[in-house]
């Protein structure tokens, strides 16, 4: 199996994938949505993690780095069912999750469903829309579910909220509260490219690439539903030694005593650690986690779960550097 970057920087019974062969289809992702995109392998992976633990993910870069063809090359390449929300200040709750609308012609009002409904969500730019917008997905991301006039509605399976975010100093933002933080279970800070994957960029277009017609780019459907649905219980199967499983304690432990945080990792995000963990072992081909595997996952699931104090912010510390001398002061089991 070809090697994957992290994101730091035979058919089965009833006709389901072979686990070998699940694996196999989630990992040709890389090289299918890198003819559209270029240079973003970590993220892709990141992506990949937050499908099959069921978690959701949060991108965060300046404008034109390519986040929103991402996610549409990723829903191409996964053959699911993907709707787009543009976030805006003017943007209300019922716009998302959906709305009862009065029938004249039965007298009687019916439930149109929102664009949540669907298996990939992109939420593009959430931070420009207020907090009360902003919680309306809140039920989603953690239940699964939509709750309209007291009656909840299923969402369908696999669903994946890919939410992007200009940098919380760009103007008209409103910066994402730690509870909906806290949700994600990953936060993927896509980087500008360097002046050679630039270069390829501009050359796909100077050849006639366009972003919104994928399929004359090459794209198709790699893996899908049931190839997510084997891995999960596979991943599930996965086994963590408890001294693994204390050494993640100790990371998230040491967050809290941190003197540059006001807020440490929850056991939420300890507990998100433990199934990124398992996700990324399972997709290096073991059945057991390293030490290594905690180490790759820990700064995209830890890195928004923290609150830096404000004198830390002043000196220039980051959240990202804080999680990193975590992961170096904390002894690791042998």
């Amino acid at each position: 199996m070809p090697p994957v970057r992290t994101p730091d920087g035979g058919l089965g019974p009833a006709g389901a994938p072979a686990a070998g062969d699940a694996r196999a289809a989630l990992t040709a992702l890389r090289e299918e949505i890198a003819k559209a995109v270029v240079g973003q392998d970590a993220a892709v992976t990141g992506l990949v993690v937050a499908l099959l633990c069921g978690g959701h993910v949060l991108l965060e870069g300046v404008p034109g780095v390519a986040k929103t063809l991402l996610i549409r090359t990723l829903s191409t390449a996964l053959s699911l069912d993907t709707k787009r929300i543009q976030f805006t200040p003017d943007l209300m709750p019922g716009d998302v999750t959906g709305s009862l609308v009065y029938d004249a012609r039965t007298a009687e009002f019916s439930f149109q469903p929102g664009p949540v409904f669907t298996n990939l969500l992109l939420a593009d730019e959430i931070n420009r829309t207020p907090p009360k917008t902003q919680a309306s997905l809140l039920e989603a991301m953690e239940e699964h579910q939509v709750t309209v006039d007291g009656e909840p509605r299923a969402l369908p399976v696999p669903f994946l909220v890919a939410a992007t975010q200009n940098p919380v100093e760009y103007e008209g933002t409103y910066p994402l509260p730690e509870a909906q933080l806290d949700r994600f279970l990953l936060k993927l800070v896509l980087p500008l490219p360097t002046r050679e994957q630039e270069f390829q960029v501009l050359a796909r277009h100077a050849a006639g690439f366009d972003p919104r017609d994928l399929a004359a780019a090459g794209v198709r459907p790699v893996a899908g539903p049931a190839d997510v649905a084997t891995a999960r219980a596979e991943i599930a199967k996965v086994t963590v030694a408890p001294e693994v499983l204390a050494y993640i304690v100790d990371i998230c432990r040491a967050t809290r005593q941190s003197p540059s945080l006001s807020i440490g990792v929850s056991p939420r995000g300890a507990t998100a650690l433990l199934n990124t963990s398992r996700a990324w072992a399972w997709l290096a081909g073991r059945d057991y986690v390293t030490p290594d595997d905690v180490k790759a996952l820990a700064l995209p699931t830890l890195r928004h779960r923290v609150q830096l104090r404000a004198e830390a912010e002043m000196e220039g510390v980051s959240a990202d550097s804080v999680v990193q001398a975590v992961l170096a002061q904390t002894p690791a089991p042998r």
